[in-house]
């Protein structure tokens, strides 16, 4: 809290709002991005960085935010623009989309965005600031894992029901052992991102194995 209020002052800010990602690291799904700002000193208890609270913990927070006057959008970067941008490069473009969508939502303009890392997006540039491990160090940054986080895991949950064989609703996209091995058993669906090398090595396999069947249909 001292931190955002500190970050008013120097910006002068009314809306400050904070962004953060989840899932670049994940093999399937997107990276959502939210943004979230609160009014000035309003405090909602229990806000911390997402990785460090449990699932049923980050579902009582969100619920905790709607009701609060805080103020939120998300946006999820689909795998397409994963693979056709690169992962870090989606990323910084959904956090301008993120902070557009909230623009939009709520019909004002934000004043200033905390932006969780060290790298601004191009968009936010002039009214942005980097803060490195921002999501333990900013109240709005934290929120904005929270909901990003819960947003994701929701979607892969949802997904999970038209691709039940990968286990989404349990690892939601990451590279567990048990995606892993669904991969190697029944290859890529529209879900996964193509560029991300254990990806591109099971589609590259599935592409000999069709060469090599062609080749013994022709023969």
């Amino acid at each position: 809290m001292r931190f955002d209020r500190r970050w008013r002052r120097i910006t002068g800010a009314h809306w400050l709002a904070g962004t953060d990602e989840v899932g670049r690291g994940c093999l399937a799904g997107p990276v959502v991005v939210a943004a979230v700002a609160l009014p000035a000193d309003v405090w909602v208890e229990g806000v911390a960085d997402s990785k460090t609270l449990s699932a049923s913990r980050r579902e009582a927070i969100f619920t905790a935010l709607l009701r609060s006057p805080a103020r939120w959008a998300a946006v999820a970067v689909p795998a397409r623009e994963i693979d056709a941008r690169n992962v870090l490069a989606a990323s910084l473009h959904g956090m301008e989309r993120a902070v557009e969508r909230w623009q939009a939502r709520h019909h004002c303009r934000v004043d200033h965005v905390l932006v969780d890392g060290h790298l601004i997006p191009e968009g936010l540039r002039g009214r942005a600031t980097a803060v490195v491990k921002g999501d333990s160090r900013s109240h709005c940054i934290a929120a904005a894992s929270i909901v990003a986080k819960v947003v994701r895991d929701r979607l892969m949950r949802s997904w999970a029901r038209h691709h039940p064989e990968y286990g989404f609703e349990r690892h939601v996209g990451y590279p567990t052992p048990e995606h892993l091995g669904a991969l190697a058993r029944y290859g890529v669906c529209r879900l996964h991102r193509r560029s991300f090398a254990p990806v591109a090595r099971i589609v590259s396999e599935q592409h000999l194995d069709l060469r090599e069947e062609a080749g013994d249909a022709e023969a």
